[in-house]
């Protein structure tokens, strides 16, 4: 038995929540509507097994759905599902503006830090070259004094840390037993002054 790997099927549904949302209490309406939106697209894209976890719904559709609350969906959708492999994906058709925007914005952020990722290679290897091995040793000369500072910077704050676990720790009050004790130590130092 073979598997086919065929072009991913692509279709475009209008779908009614109207009727789904209306027998669910208020509360509850917005969570019906992404089912049945899932269960739509279950029994139209051929999914034997009737797996909603198989369906993956875009962000922006998500969003649209959820945009007037859990109490208030909208009366029906346009998606564009793909099928590719076992899985479902499940976009929005007509963005509105508002996520139009949204998404825009997001790609070009994406854009910007596609860029940058670019550019740290090349600054990484910038301060390669400038921490170079100056008296031939087979040892890298700044980096060694930099990991040896920040070594005992680290062992300071742990140390530190452990210092004030300790005292938060240690009973604030005084015991009658200790009072007793720092009473006999005042008195022998001035009795020995």
């Amino acid at each position: 038995m073979e598997i086919k790997k065929s072009n991913p099927l692509e279709r475009e549904y209008t779908i009614s929540l109207k009727e789904k949302v209306r027998s669910v209490p208020r509360y509850k309406k917005t969570n019906k509507a992404v089912r049945t939106v899932k269960e739509f697209l279950v029994r139209h894209m051929k999914i034997y097994d009737g797996d909603l976890n198989k369906i993956k719904i875009d962000k922006y559709l998500n969003e649209y759905l959820w945009f007037r609350g859990i109490r208030n969906p909208p009366r029906k959708v346009k998606v564009k599902a793909r099928k590719e492999g076992e899985f479902v994906k499940v976009e929005l058709v007509d963005l509105p503006e508002k996520l139009k925007f949204k998404k825009i914005r997001e790609e070009k952020r994406e854009a910007q830090a596609k860029k940058s990722e670019k550019k740290k290679p090349e600054l990484k290897k910038s301060n390669e070259v400038q921490s170079e091995d100056k008296n031939k040793d087979g040892i890298e000369d700044k980096n060694e004094e930099t990991e040896k500072k920040s070594a005992v910077i680290e062992a300071g704050q742990e140390f530190e840390k452990a210092e004030a676990k300790k005292l938060k720790h240690t009973a604030k009050t005084k015991t009658p037993a200790k009072e007793r004790e720092e009473e006999r130590t005042s008195k022998l130092v001035e009795f020995r002054k």
